[in-house]
């Protein structure tokens, strides 16, 4: 199992680096630059025209790597991380109306919340009852730490886990608003999905190509997306992410490994509703000099690269408590 998942590591690093050697030119030559948010810091502006939709390098990696290094499991009728895959695919293509929409229509809109919200939400209940009848997913919602699964009726938990999908979806592309910050913070979050795949054993060998794949591509796309970015990953990468990370929770079977494994994405997001909720009830005043929080350490002096540190370490911090925090299901 090792050297497959070292495999797949491998093979979807060296597919998203060289495609990333190819998108990032033609995605200038095509003018697919990202617009910038006019309410957003303005030393952003200068990054206005960089390439977007540059998700699709670490996407292609991650594909090609499931598909072949996964062979062997679907010769073997075991098709978890297609399904994983398939998902995460759907949430890309959402994405990738929206980036579209951004670039023809040169506005930083793109799609509305509605449009984005019914189609997500439609994605993810197809998802959850796909993995509960194909028996990769039980009604039980399994409990951190302390290693108990609550019955719950079957339909409460296909809604909870429709919306648990869509938030953390949104809550990934909502971090994704500073060179490599969702790419740094996801890393960690891929690693611990493997570490926990190994612990588990053969059985979810999947689930480990399809973390390693998720790691190898990340760090590929990475060299390109380091600050300064020479791409963006763009909606079409970061809802891609979004979904894959929540489809592997999910895959596991505990999806509330999300709460600490996506801490970084769920504060990101929390700063954003406080912040609106804050002005709106204070007629004008703020918390945060800027939300989302990536913005506020941004206004008060942080540079691009302590960002991504700090908050890469962090979510590091937290993807070793989240693998303890299921360990005993592993009988570590």
């Amino acid at each position: 199992m090792t050297m497959k998942l070292l495999t797949a590591f491998l093979l979807s690093l060296g597919v998203t680096a060289v495609c990333g050697l190819v998108l990032v030119p033609l995605l200038r030559r095509k003018k697919a630059g990202q617009m910038i948010r006019e309410d957003g810091p303005v030393w952003h502006r200068s990054k206005q025209g960089t390439p977007t939709m540059g998700g699709l390098m670490f996407i292609i990696g991650i594909a090609v790597t499931c598909v072949t290094v996964g062979f062997g499991e679907m010769r073997q009728g075991e098709l978890g991380h297609i399904y994983i895959l398939v998902f995460a695919l759907i949430f890309a293509f959402i994405g990738f109306l929206d980036d579209y929409e951004k670039l023809v229509k040169k506005r930083n809109l793109g799609l509305t919340a509605l449009q984005k919200f019914l189609l997500q939400l439609a994605a993810a209940v197809v998802f959850v009852l796909l993995m509960r009848l194909t028996g990769h997913l039980t009604p039980n919602l399994y409990i951190p730490f302390w290693n108990v699964s609550v019955i719950i009726p079957e339909p409460v938990y296909f809604v909870l886990a429709a919306f648990v999908i869509v938030g953390t979806v949104n809550a990934v592309n909502i971090t994704d608003g500073v060179d490599g910050l969702a790419t740094g913070v996801s890393i960690p979050v891929a690693v611990c999905y493997g570490a926990v795949a190994v612990a588990w054993g053969l059985t979810y060998t999947y689930l480990g190509i399809v973390a390693a794949a998720l790691c190898g591509g990340l760090i590929g796309f990475l060299l390109f997306n380091f600050h300064p970015a020479r791409v963006f990953m763009g909606d079409t990468g970061s809802l891609f992410l979004g979904g894959i990370i929540c489809a592997m929770a999910f895959a596991m079977d505990a999806p509330l490994i999300l709460v600490p494994l996506g801490i970084v994405y769920i504060v990101e997001t929390l700063s954003d509703i406080i912040q609106i909720v804050y002005f709106k009830a204070t007629k004008g005043k703020r918390i945060f000099k800027m939300a989302p929080l990536h913005h506020h350490f941004e206004m008060s002096g942080w540079s691009e690269y302590k960002l991504f540190a700090v908050f890469t370490l962090v979510s590091a911090i937290f993807a070793v408590v989240s693998f303890f925090a299921v360990s005993a299901r592993f009988s570590l």
